[in-house]
Parts: C-alpha cells; sequence; structure tokens
C-alpha cells in the first residue's frame, strides 16, 4: 500500500508533525483510495540540511512523495490529492516556498510490496 515520505525543513513542533501525519494518512485515503490501516508515513526533518531553490537558501521548505502502485489511481485523482496536499502543507507551514513539490510516484506492481509479498502477487490472488 502506499508509502509517503514528507521531508520539512527547519524541525516542526510535535502538534505540527502529529497533525501533519493525520492529515496526509486521511487524504490518502480519501483522495487515492488507498486502505487507511496499509498506509505509511515518515517525516523527516533533517538536522544539518541545506536546502536551496535557485541556488538561494531557504529556512523553510517541504517536500512530499508519495508511492503508489502504477495504475491504481486516475490522473484526477493524483491532481486532487496534490492539491489537497499541499493545502494542508500550506495550513501547517504557511511561510512554505512556491517551489513546494508533491510527487505521487507510480511503481510497478512488481517492484515493491509489503509483508514479502509483491503488489503485482497480491492483485493476482485477490478475491
Amino acid at each position: 500500500m502506499p508509502f509517503a515520505r514528507l521531508t520539512l525543513i527547519p524541525q516542526q513542533p510535535p502538534e505540527i508533525i502529529e497533525r501533519l501525519t493525520t492529515d496526509l494518512t486521511d487524504l490518502i485515503a480519501a483522495d487515492l483510495g488507498k486502505r487507511h490501516e496499509l498506509t505509511s508515513v515518515l517525516i523527516e526533518t533533517p538536522s544539518r540540511a541545506r536546502w536551496t531553490i535557485g541556488a538561494g537558501p531557504q529556512p523553510t521548505a517541504a517536500h512530499l512523495e508519495i508511492c503508489v502502485t502504477a495504475g491504481t489511481n486516475s490522473a484526477d485523482e493524483k491532481r486532487r490529492f496534490i492539491r489537497h496536499a499541499m493545502d494542508r502543507l500550506r495550513q501547517a507551514i504557511p511561510a512554505l516556498p512556491e517551489a513546494s513539490y508533491v510527487v505521487v510516484r507510480d511503481l510497478p506492481g512488481g517492484d515493491w510490496g509489503y509483508d514479502g509479498r509483491t503488489q503485482a502477487d497480491r492483485a493476482r490472488h485477490r478475491p
């Protein structure tokens, strides 16, 4: 199922991290139709990060990338998720620069999985 990694600078207060974790999990379920209970979200705030946009240092930045199985979401679903995810990021961290990205990465079902089984194998054995 989906895996999302959000990289942020600077370190955010625990309540913002908790809210983003919940919001992103809920959005992935609502906008992309993924199972809430199997959605993994990792939020990282590297302590020695140097983030630049246009070669200029940024005091605040974010990058969200989510991996899903290729062919399981329409362009409209991905568009909606990207818009809603950026809305949530801006609510939590208003100072985000315009060049903050949300990426939906489609991976072939045979290239990833969980609990030792690929997504392709799971799809073949669904009732």
